[in-house]
């Protein structure tokens, strides 16, 4: 008995050396877990300060374009690896002949002083044959020389070798101005940037400022419209956005048209505007849910399942949608991107969607909306373009869908900075750092040159 007693005290020993060592084996390991978890949290805490130090971070204020009064309830480039291939149109010889022999007459006055027969037949030689290389290099020369307009010049250098790459001369005038072009490009922002700052200087509180905000809320969504196609005046626009009234002898689709970018504007502001994350891309079928969702809530928040055609440009099938808009957002929330100035990064993510037209119907308004999300997010109001300004529109789309985006990046600048006025015309007491603004039809006075276009 005494044997078997001390047996099974040793075998209780033994027993209890195991549990301890055992457990000290699992604390050993939990402590090891715990120290590993620890080390990678503080990497991670370290690695995302870092990003946040070194991020730089342009506004801090995002503009709310929605004034009091208009709250309310709402709704609950494609790929540059991959451009869509421009089908050249059959050369018309005799019109091409025709254009040659205005060249060489508009060189020959332009050598003789003649500066202004010269301009004349070099806009008929652009008009007949708008393609041809040797004119649009020559025309490029004649507005670099004579009227000292770079801009333009460097825009006819590279469409010539969007046609032709191998052209010597147009490569060499491109090679000299493309510099010159892109400061004179940062220097225009610079000068947006400046009264975006007068801007958001004045106290949100102003009563200047939010008569300002309640007027271009009816604006903008009254060209945003009208540029589609809708027939309501300005007036009869904010009647039906204040009273909710129908207005007699318009269609259900005009009124409905209105409601939706009401809908959707509301939706912006009080959901995505103040976001920190990424914009995905149910955050774009949900603007256009709203957009659209009055007019045709089938077919709003869905991408198209037909192929469309828009004007001289036919958009992807509707098998491709998906992948180009997968990318499109790839491209939309990469570092790249992010780091391009706001007006660029936004006209150029309003440009590439509306190329993949993604939707049955609403694309420029759901385009127009994406781009002010990103001007309003960087403290920028919600860029007005007037119907006045349509043809210019859509011109410079096309221009980019030929190969030069930066024609209608420049054009949606312009856009920026007439809104920008606007804003700082009626809040003038406030716009002592800005020269030349009192005129209160700023945003549709004809000021954008379009004589080559």
């Amino acid at each position: 008995m005494l044997y078997l007693g001390k047996t099974s005290e040793g075998e209780k020993m033994k027993c209890s050396c195991k549990n301890e060592i055992f457990t000290k084996m699992i604390v050993d390991k939990c402590r090891t877990v715990v120290i590993l978890s620890s080390m990678v949290c503080t990497l991670a805490v370290v690695i995302s300060l870092h990003k946040l130090l070194t991020y730089d971070i342009r506004i801090t204020k995002p503009f709310s374009p929605i004034p009091e009064g208009l709250y309310g309830n709402y709704l609950e480039p494609i790929s540059d690896e991959n451009p869509v291939p421009i089908v050249p149109k059959a050369q018309d010889k005799a019109r091409d002949a025709e254009a040659v022999v205005s060249l060489n007459a508009a060189l020959e006055m332009k050598k003789h002083g003649k500066s202004d027969k010269a301009l004349k037949l070099f806009q008929h030689a652009f008009a007949l044959s708008p393609k041809h290389a040797d004119i649009l290099n020559h025309y490029g020369e004649f507005l670099e020389d004579t009227k000292k307009d770079i801009v333009k010049a460097d825009q006819l250098y590279t469409l010539a070798l969007t046609n032709y790459p191998d052209h010597t001369g147009a490569l060499t005038n491109r090679q000299r101005t493309a510099s010159i072009v892109e400061n004179l490009d940062r220097e225009m922002l610079r000068k947006i940037d400046d009264k975006r700052d007068a801007l958001s200087s004045i106290p949100e509180n102003n009563s200047a400022l939010r008569r300002a905000k309640k007027e271009a809320y009816f604006q903008h969504i009254y060209h945003t419209v009208a540029i589609e196609g809708n027939t309501m005046t300005l007036q009869q626009t904010r009647s039906i956005l204040e009273t909710r009234i129908a207005i007699s002898g318009k269609s259900i689709d005009e009124h409905n048209e209105i409601l939706g970018l009401d809908a959707a504007m509301k939706y912006i502001n009080s959901t995505l505007l103040y976001r920190l994350r990424d914009i995905t891309m149910g955050d774009i079928l949900e603007i256009h849910k709203r957009v659209l969702g009055h007019v045709d809530p089938v077919e709003g928040g869905n991408f198209r399942r037909t192929q469309v055609y828009v004007g001289g440009h036919i958009p992807p099938g509707p098998l491709e949608i998906q992948g180009l808009m997968i990318q499109f957002m790839e491209w939309l929330n990469s570092e790249d991107a992010l780091d391009l100035h706001p007006v660029r990064y936004a006209a150029l993510a309003h440009y590439k969607l509306v190329h993949i037209h993604p939707f049955v119907d609403g694309n420029g308004r759901t385009s127009r909306l994406l781009m002010n999300l990103l001007l309003m997010q960087a403290g920028y109001p919600p860029v007005i373009i007037a119907k006045q300004h349509r043809h210019l529109y859509y011109q410079h789309l096309q221009t980019a869908n030929e190969g030069d985006v930066r024609p209608f990046v420049r054009f949606i600048a312009q856009s920026t900075e007439r809104t920008l006025n606007l804003y700082l015309w009626a809040t003038s007491e406030f716009s002592h750092t800005v020269p030349a603004i009192g005129k209160p039809h700023i945003l549709t006075e004809d000021e954008f040159d379009d004589t080559i276009l």
